[in-house]
């Protein structure tokens, strides 16, 4: 892509992919794209350490539920920042342990 972005499918499930990223990234931060789905299943085997969720007041319809099946308790998450504004709720998560 324009940039240097690249892309790389991976059909293994969700550790094989973030395995790859992490050996990508190296010493940088990997970061989770996808949608609803893709977000819960990394949460519940606990593999995020950090979500930053930002909500904007609008409405698009019924949508996908992000923490549909996922107590994002049980691998430890807490709330370590919430910032408002007119425009968005920022919302920061982050698992205990890490």
């Amino acid at each position: 892509m324009e940039g240097g972005t690249t892309f790389h499918f991976i059909t293994g499930g969700i550790h094989e992919a973030l395995d790859r990223a992490r050996e990508a990234a190296g010493d940088l931060d990997v970061r989770i794209g996808g949608g609803a789905n893709t977000i819960q299943q990394y949460l519940r085997a606990g593999l995020i350490d950090e979500l930053h969720l930002a909500i904007a007041p609008m409405l698009l319809g019924a949508g996908e539920r992000l923490f549909e099946g996922v107590d994002a308790r049980a691998p430890g998450y807490e709330c370590i920042e919430f910032k408002a504004s007119e425009h968005a709720a920022h919302v920061v998560l982050r698992r205990r342990d890490s």
